[in-house]
């Protein structure tokens, strides 16, 4: 069985097309070209706002005319991530899919079902022949996983409709009425570096084989951060073996839990033993603190290797001042990480968070970057206080960049009863209604029009943001079912 052979085909079929397209976030140009053409085909009015947000349109269906506007809304970007050993050019590639049971799944990197399903439902309800409801748009955001931008930039008065259905939640069942809001941290600083240290040799680290997962909804899991991991590694092979940091690179994503880091350093010729006796006495700690979260995690200490055919640069051989190698590394140790605080007002959430994205140590330049999350401003900015004292112990500057709110639920939202009643109807049961950990558009789209009653839903998947996402295909069905039963109910 393959992907065009799942039910409903419609909503399946579409989302095989959006797969086949190149769209990772800041390289949306193939996947518009490809929404505006997809509308062309089928006469629907479809169009770019200014800063290249879509925006498509159709008339109520005979009956519904004096219906409230419902606007469908999802993200055109997907997160690019891969396994070390997968081949794969996300600008260039297009997403090859499996089916494992009852799941879709990619081979080797993320699926692209968040949010690509929910903008695949949204196209399956324009090209419906039997879907009612009311006056309908359709907004595709670009650029929603690194900064929703295109929600930042979207223009007041663009779009005529009153409710707000955003199709990117990932649990079939539940409904969101409410999310957290986000800052990023970046800490940089310079160090002088040295010359090759003579009776050294030059050995790598490699940490492998974390989970990862979504940085806001996955943060609860308390998975290993490979970040830190490296970095606890790292520190007491500097203070107790006299190893010297070359350089470090990890996690590439600034809302994907760090799955992966690297590093290079010189160890003394008479020391190696010792080095290598430390790596094993921490891996054999952190596999066991991890076993439940992160059973794959795996420590790789080894001589290192130029790549075949390739000269060392020597640039690269270079190593990190030692106090400046220290306090670097003090500092990726000591920086907040995971969940900082439950919420009060809704048991078993998350309110505040953070997640230590990205560390680059490398050639005189040393980056950190961060993704705060809460449900709560003022915990957001302490938790931002909190860091920046942190990065400044270290001799780093650190700047914020990309703040807003989260979005507070409306207990009297008649979009929210109407989905409730509509899927106890349904399904025989109440939906669940939630708040997320994660930075879902609708807190800076309802900054822009505060007079929507807003909602999100959508199917279940797992594991977005790496390569372990699949989606669970029964709900999409249920999905499916149920958006079309809301549409018509909105009267």
């Amino acid at each position: 069985m393959t992907i065009k052979d799942l039910q409903p085909k419609i909503v399946w079929d579409n989302f095989y097309g959006i797969t086949r397209i190149p769209r990772p976030s800041k390289h949306e140009e193939k996947i518009r070209a490809w929404l505006l053409q997809w509308a062309a085909e089928r006469g629907v009015e479809a169009f770019t706002d200014k800063t290249g947000n879509v925006i498509m349109r159709a008339p109520a269906t005979p009956g519904m005319e004096d219906c409230p506007g419902v606007i469908l809304q999802g993200h055109m970007d997907m997160v690019p991530q891969k396994n070390a050993d997968k081949v794969h050019d996300f600008e260039k590639d297009p997403i090859e899919t499996r089916v494992e049971g009852d799941w879709l799944k990619a081979c080797g990197t993320t699926l692209g079902a968040d949010n690509g399903l929910g903008v695949a439902m949204a196209l399956s309800v324009l090209e419906s022949k039997d879907v009612k409801h009311g006056p309908l748009e359709v907004l595709v955001t670009y650029d929603e996983e690194t900064g929703m931008t295109g929600a930042n930039a979207l223009e007041p008065g663009i779009l005529k409709g009153n409710i707000l259905i955003n199709l990117d939640s990932e649990t079939e069942g539940e409904l969101y009425v409410g999310c957290a809001g986000g800052l990023d941290a970046s800490a940089t600083a310079s160090y002088e570096r040295k010359a090759e240290p003579a009776g050294h040799e030059c050995w790598s680290l490699s940490v492998k084989g974390c989970q990862g997962g979504h940085s806001g909804m996955d943060i609860i899991l308390c998975r290993a951060n490979a970040n830190k991991l490296a970095a606890r590694l790292l520190l007491e092979l500097l203070e107790k073996d006299g190893v010297k940091l070359i350089d470090l690179e990890g996690g590439s994503l600034r809302n994907a839990i760090p799955r992966e880091a690297f590093a290079t350093v010189y160890v003394p010729a008479g020391a190696v033993e010792a080095a290598k006796a430390t790596v094993s006495r921490i891996t054999a700690e952190l596999k066991a603190e991890y076993a439940a979260t992160d059973p794959d995690l795996q420590v790789i200490f080894e001589p290192y290797k130029c790549a075949e055919g390739e000269s060392c640069d020597p640039q690269d051989c270079l190593y990190v001042e030692e106090e400046a190698a220290l306090r670097l590394i003090r500092a990726i140790i000591a920086c907040p990480d995971g969940v900082e605080r439950m919420s009060d007002a809704m048991p078993g959430l998350v309110e505040t968070s953070n997640n230590m994205a990205m560390v680059k140590i490398y050639r005189g330049e040393a980056f950190i970057k961060s993704l705060l999350r809460s449900s709560v401003d003022s915990a957001k900015d302490a938790l931002a206080k909190k860091m920046e004292c942190v990065f400044s112990l270290a001799g780093m500057k650190t700047t914020f960049t990309g703040g807003y709110s989260g979005w507070a639920p409306n207990p009297s939202s008649a979009i929210l009863a109407a989905m409730k009643k509509v899927y106890k109807d349904l399904f025989g049961k109440e939906p669940a209604v939630m708040a997320i950990h994660a930075g879902l558009e609708c807190g800076i789209l309802g900054g822009i029009y505060p007079d929507w009653d807003m909602i999100s839903c959508g199917p279940t998947l797992l594991s977005p943001h790496s390569p372990d996402e699949r989606c669970y295909i029964p709900s999409v069905q249920k999905a499916w079912d149920f958006l079309k039963a809301v549409l018509a109910e909105c009267r």
